[in-house]
Formats: C-alpha cells, structure tokens, sequence
C-alpha cells in the first residue's frame, strides 16, 4: 500500500513541479551546488520557516534524521551544510521572488470571492513598508546611514480579502516608499490605501489615469480651493467632506483634476486626520473604514516578524538574505493556500505551530490541522497577545 503523503509534502503541492521549472529557466545558475537542486533548496529553506530552526545546521541534522522519509518531503539531492551554504550565496534570489509571485496568483484567485465587508469595494490594497534590521558587524553591505545601523526595506501591497500579499518587492534600506508608486500593478477600478509616505501628486495622478482610486493622508500644510462642500454626519467623527483643487501652480499641474478631501477625528489616537481620494462615489464613513483598514498591513509586517526566520538569517551574504525573506513570504502564502483549499478554521499561528511538530507525518492534513482544540489552545499572555491581532483570525 502507497504512503500517505507526509504534511510537509501537501503544504508545497500548491507550487507545481512544471511551474518551478519554468521559473528555473528565467533564472540559471553558473555553477549549481553538486547534487542539490533549485527545488531541493526551496524545500529546504520553507522546511527552515515552517519548523523555526535557527540554522542550516538544525535544518540539515533534522531532514537527515528521517533519511527514509526524504523522498516522500520531495528531496531529490544530496543535502549537507556546505551545500545549503553555497546555494545561498550564489543562487539567484530573483528565482525564489519570482516563486512568491506566482504564489500570490494562486492566492488571489482562491481568496477572490471573500469579502471584506458589506458596504466596502470588492477589491482594495493597502500599501507600506517595514525594515528587516540587520547585524550590522555580520551584514556591514546594508549599512543605513540615517539609523547607523544595517537593514533592508520590505515594500508590500497587502490585499485586504484575506490579508495577503498581492505583490512585494525587497529594496536598500534609503528607498524612498512614494518611488513604489511607479512600480505597483494598477487594477482597474481597485483602491490602493497609502499612508503620507506616499503623497505624490505626479505619481498619485498616473495611479488615477489608469483607472485605480486611492486613499491617502495628506500631508501638512497644502493649499486647496474648495469647490463644494457636503453634509456630514459629525457624531462619527467626520469633519468636513469637500470637492477640492489644488491651489498652487506646481500642484495644480501635478494634478489637474478635482479631489476629495475628508477630515476626521480618530478618537483612539486622539487625533485629526485629513485623508484625500478621488473616489467620489463611496459615503465617506467607508473611505474612513479603508483607510482604517489600512492598519492591517502593520499587522502582517508584525505577524511574519514573530512567527517566520526574519530576525536571525542563514547566511551573512546579501543574496543569502534576500533568498530567506522570500522564503519566509513563499512559506506563509503556502500555508494560507492550503488553509483556504481544505476550508481549515484555524488561524494560520495555529496552523504553524502544528506543522512545525507534525511536519513528518503521513496522514491527511485535514486529520492533522482540522481536530479540534482540546482545552486551552495557549497560555497565559500569548493568548491575550494574539487576541490582540485581528489579522490572526484569517
């Protein structure tokens, strides 16, 4: 009788073995590692992710503890330290990059039809970035000038039907976050939620041209021509709801058209917020809850934080770093693939921590993660800790 597939196997059987190779091809390597292939090298690094090993030392002893079960994890080379080592140094990080974005795809698609809310658009994004610090003694190539210390800057579009990344991209530390503005796949019809990092006039009008809406803090002071002006419901905190222009010569030309400028107070932080769109159709309590729900994506950078490899890194290389972030991106999008497609009601910190103890065993995923908790699932201020996070319920 056929084994059954072991966990670790089902997770990565979204990612299929054709498309891998494909993405290979984009991408060749010089000179490969002897006897380990691209495949074997993403398995590995997922395996790293998905069980928190601390290094490719603890990776390779706990893989070559199970030799039997190797080719049912999907290894087909030799995997040794020296190996793993080498790979991230000098394969191509751009490979496993690309292997998240066709991982986004797939997510997208299965996450399509979940919606956010009732009354809000069926497609929005929110978008920001976080630094991923560094040691600076053990990676002096990402030495930022402005903190002293070494990092790099993770750039990413956070699709709020499901929380997942919808695009991303790893940069230097001094990138500035309005330069993504040029490189985001524009959606028609979608709304792109931003931050004041991101008020860029010339490039907020190519955003509106080609069809997508945005909600974005303004900064202070601008100068604006008030057009019209509409009745507010000020109970919810809503200031003024305005059709504006912009008043100056260089900013009426950055952007010709009319915006809709909101204020609003935000209780929680005790604080007046001023938001511009050009979306004139949604009640503006529901550009208000957008931009709320922007929050999200601060969520997602803590969550990957904790619970993924993205504080301790596996190599001291710049690509070595670049390919372990990508890895951690590629094994959280698995696991919310595999969540969706077997309907798993569990959050994905729950599901991580499962895995990461029966990453071995031949039997169902479904009888694995979908069992009920017995008693309390956590303890103490964990419990409270992740409660906090309405981002873990997906």
């Amino acid at each position: 009788m056929q084994p059954h597939p072991t966990l670790f196997s089902q997770i990565t059987s979204s990612l299929r073995g054709w498309e891998f190779s494909r993405l290979t091809e984009k991408f060749p390597n010089p000179k490969p590692p002897r006897g380990l292939t691209e495949y074997d090298h993403f398995l590995a690094m997922c395996f790293g992710q998905l069980t928190y090993r601390e290094s490719l030392r603890d990776i390779v002893g706990c893989l070559n503890s199970k030799p039997k079960l190797l080719y049912h994890l999907g290894f087909r080379g030799r995997l040794t330290r020296t190996n793993l080592a080498y790979a991230n140094k000098h394969r191509d990080w751009r490979l496993f990059q690309a292997v998240a974005q066709r991982l986004m795809q797939r997510a997208a698609d299965l996450y399509r039809d979940q919606k956010i809310d009732v009354d809000f658009p069926q497609v929005a994004f929110a978008l920001d970035s976080s630094m991923i610090s560094l040691a600076l003694n053990l990676h002096p190539w990402g030495y930022f000038p402005r903190t002293k210390q070494a990092a790099l800057k993770l750039h990413l579009m956070l699709s709020l039907q499901g929380n997942l990344p919808a695009w991303a991209v790893l940069t230097e530390a001094n990138v500035a976050d309005l330069c993504m503005l040029d490189k985001i796949p524009v959606h028609s019809g979608a709304h792109y939620v931003m931050d004041r990092g991101y008020m860029d006039f010339v490039r907020l009008y190519r955003l509106h041209k080609e069809g997508g809406f945005f909600v974005v803090r303004c900064k202070e002071p601008v100068s604006f021509t008030v057009l019209e002006r509409r009745e507010v419901n000020s109970s919810g905190g809503l200031k003024c709801d305005q059709t504006v222009r912009l008043k100056s010569n260089w900013s009426e030309k950055s952007f010709p058209e009319p915006l809709r400028k909101i204020r609003f107070y935000e209780p929680e932080n005790k604080v007046m917020l001023v938001l511009l769109s050009n979306n004139f159709s949604l009640p503006a309590e529901i550009l208000c809850l957008l931009y709320k729900n922007r929050w999200r994506i601060e969520l997602f950078f803590k969550w990957i934080k904790q619970h993924l490899r993205l504080r301790a890194f596996y190599g001291r290389s710049e690509n070595a770093v670049r390919c372990q972030v990508w890895c951690a991106i590629c094994a959280y999008l698995l696991v919310a693939i595999l969540k969706k497609q077997l309907g798993i009601g569990r959050s994905l910190n729950e599901i991580l921590q499962i895995c990461s103890v029966n990453i071995f065993e031949q039997a169902s995923a479904v009888d694995i993660l979908a069992a009920q908790i017995n008693g309390q699932a956590l303890i103490g201020d964990q419990t409270k800790f992740q409660k906090s996070f309405d981002f873990n319920e997906i």
